[in-house]
């Protein structure tokens, strides 16, 4: 099948919108010293908790990391590499999976008792379910930061474990992420990757 419209012609959102969202939008890796506010934050998450995850399960847990010895003790168990522009963030969010999250399942869900009794009762599953969509819920965080006008530096590099012991002593959150937050920097940009074409991602069968 031949494709003759361009593919802005079938986004709903204007152009300012699609490149603050994605074509323009940028991992910071420096900040200026503007803060975040827990206004900013709590409306982020008022946008970006509607969308979907399975079973609606709500399982994204987030640290925000603010005073300075908080800081300074993330700051120790990450990565050579991330440490200083975690350290001068004027917002870091640690994001992590709660493993119980079955106990805050909506009562009014249709399969309710099967999906709490029934497919996560085993620990194992609900770890895996708990990861999967509380990443999603990272990725709609990071989108709802964008919106809010911000810039969003994620990081894997971190020992985990580690984080896990420190922020999350009960045991049942398992950490996914670190995300700084703020207004971009100096330099804050590393240049853009290439992604991959439509044809080397979709096959229709």
């Amino acid at each position: 099948m031949t494709i003759t419209s361009s593919p802005t012609d079938h986004i709903a959102i204007d152009q300012q919108a699609q490149d603050l969202l994605f074509r323009e939008a940028r991992s910071a890796n420096t900040f200026t010293d503007e803060p975040v506010g827990d206004d900013q934050v709590q409306a982020i998450y008022d946008l970006v908790k509607w969308a979907p995850t399975s079973y609606n399960q709500q399982p994204l847990r987030v640290v925000l990391v603010r005073t300075p010895e908080a800081r300074e003790r993330l700051v120790s168990l990450m990565y050579d590499s991330n440490q200083a522009k975690t350290r001068s963030a004027p917002l870091t969010a640690i994001m992590a999976a709660d493993c119980d999250f079955h106990e805050n399942l909506p009562s009014q869900f249709p399969i309710f008792p099967q999906a709490k009794d029934v497919f996560f009762a085993d620990p194992a599953v609900r770890e895996e379910s708990a990861r999967l969509n509380a990443t999603l819920q990272v990725a709609y965080f990071i989108l709802g930061v964008r919106a809010a006008g911000l810039a969003a530096g994620p990081m894997s590099g971190f020992d985990s474990q580690a984080v896990d012991r420190e922020f999350f002593p009960d045991g049942k959150s398992k950490t996914l992420c670190v995300i700084n937050i703020g207004r971009p920097g100096e330099n804050a940009w590393w240049d853009r990757l290439p992604r991959l074409p439509h044809t080397d991602v979709f096959s229709t069968v």
